[in-house]
C-alpha cells in the first residue's frame, strides 16, 4: 500500500527512507566520519505513523540525514528553509513539524529540508550532536545549492521545541564548527554553516537560558520568535531570553510573537500518537493560530521571497550592524569583535543608535 517502513539492516550504513514521496536523502555525513558511532550506524531507524502512509515521528537516528524538497519552480525564490522538528529529544515529529510544512511553503515558492538529527533517547547528546546536525545540515544544503536551484544566501532553519534549541545554537555557534571542521579532507571545509535567517517556534531553551552569556557574533543572523504566553510559560520565558539578548546585543531585524493564549504541544503522548495543535495547526482558531502569517509578512519584509541573486534587506541590515560601533554603557566605544567571532564582552553593552 506504499506505506514507509524502514529499510533493511545491512554491512553497509542504514540508509534513510524519505519521509514524503519525492523527498531527496541525503546524509549528512561520510561513513568514516568522526562524528558518527559506528558501532550504530547500521541500525535502522523506526518510523511511527500518524496517519494513512504519512510518518509521524522516527526514532533510533544514527546515520542523520536531510531530506530536499523543491518549492513551487514558477514562484521559485532560491530560499530553503531546514526544518528541525520537536519532540522532547525523544522522538522526531516530523509528522505536524516537517511534513505540513514542506506544503506549506511549497506554495510560496520556498523549498524546504526536513532535518533528522540524532536524539537523546537513542545516547546522543542535543547540545552537542544535535547542534553538529543542524550545523552540518546547513553547509551540506548550501552545498548542493546550485544542484538544487537555491540561493547560498536565502538558506535557515525553522525548529521546533526542541528543534529550536538546535536552531537558536546554529546562530550563534556555527563559527566554532566551522573552524573545527576547516580540515583538508573535509569537502564542505569553506562552505560555511551559518544560516541566514532563524524561526524558534515555541522554542526550548537557547544558549542564554539558566544565565549563560554566549558570545554573539556581530553577524548574527535575524530571527523570527513565536510562543503562547502563559499556557506556555516556561517556553515563553526561554523565547524571551533569546530575544531579550539579541535585541540587547543590536542584531538587527530578531522578531518575536508572544500571544496571550494557547498551551504546548503534548509531549507526553507515545510516539505513536500525534501531539495536539502544534506545527501549523490554527490551534482551535485563535490568534496563536496566525503565527505562520506573522512569519510570511516578517520573511517577505526581509526579501526572502525576492528572485533567487537579490541582495536580501537581511543581509544588508547584517552587513551594516558589522561595520556599526558598538558603544558600551558609559559612552565609550568597546573592543571591536569581528564578523562570526561574537561580541567583545559576555554580557553585551546597551545598544546606542
Amino acid at each position: 500500500m506504499g506505506v514507509p517502513a524502514p529499510g533493511p539492516r545491512t554491512d553497509a550504513p542504514y540508509a534513510p527512507q524519505a519521509v514524503l514521496p519525492g523527498g531527496v536523502v541525503v546524509p549528512l555525513y561520510p561513513p568514516d566520519s568522526a562524528y558518527l558511532n559506528r558501532d550504530k550506524i547500521r541500525e535502522p531507524e523506526k518510523y511511527f505513523m500518524w496517519g494513512p502512509g504519512e510518518i509521524g515521528a522516527i526514532v533510533s537516528i544514527h546515520n542523520p540525514s536531510i531530506e530536499f524538497h523543491p518549492g513551487n519552480s514558477a514562484l521559485n525564490t532560491g530560499a530553503a528553509i531546514i526544518l528541525a522538528a520537536g519532540g522532547g529529544h525523544r522522538t522526531l515529529n516530523v509528522g505536524g513539524e516537517a511534513s505540513d510544512e514542506v506544503h506549506y511553503f511549497y506554495n510560496y515558492g520556498i523549498s524546504t529540508v526536513i532535518l533528522r538529527n540524532r536524539l537523546r533517547s537513542d545516547g546522543y547528546e542535543p547540545k552537542v550532536d544535535g547542534v553538529n546536525d543542524a550545523l552540518q545540515a546547513i553547509k551540506l544544503v548550501r552545498a548542493h545549492a546550485r544542484d538544487w536551484n537555491l540561493d547560498p544566501r536565502k538558506i535557515g532553519i525553522m525548529g521546533f521545541s526542541a528543534g529550536a534549541e538546535l536552531a537558536a545554537a546554529a546562530t550563534i555557534e556555527w563559527a566554532d564548527f566551522d573552524r573545527k571542521n576547516d580540515l583538508p579532507d573535509n569537502p564542505l571545509a569553506k562552505v560555511p554553516s551559518r544560516p541566514d535567517f532563524a524561526g524558534l517556534i515555541y522554542p526550548g531553551p537557547s544558549p542564554f537560558a539558566r544565565g549563560g552569556t554566549p558570545a554573539i557574533p556581530r553577524d548574527a543572523p535575524p530571527a523570527f520568535i513565536t510562543c503562547s504566553g502563559w499556557g506556555d510559560w516556561i517556553h515563553a520565558v526561554w523565547a524571551t531570553e533569546y530575544f531579550t539578548a539579541l535585541l540587547d546585543d543590536g542584531v538587527p531585524n530578531v522578531e518575536m510573537h508572544i500571544y496571550a493564549r494557547g498551551h504546548h504541544p503534548g509531549d507526553k503522548v507515545g510516539p505513536d500518537e500525534p501531539p495536539s495543535t502544534g506545527g501549523l495547526t490554527d490551534r482551535g482558531f485563535i490568534a496563536y493560530g496566525t503565527w505562520p502569517d506573522r512569519f510570511m509578512d516578517w520573511f517577505r519584509d526581509l526579501g526572502f521571497l525576492n528572485r533567487p541573486g537579490i541582495e536580501t534587506q537581511a543581509a544588508k541590515d547584517v552587513a551594516a550592524n558589522v561595520s556599526r560601533v558598538r558603544r558600551s554603557a558609559d559612552g565609550t566605544p568597546p573592543r571591536q569583535a569581528s564578523a562570526g567571532q561574537g561580541t567583545a564582552t559576555a554580557t553585551p553593552a546597551p545598544r546606542t543608535p
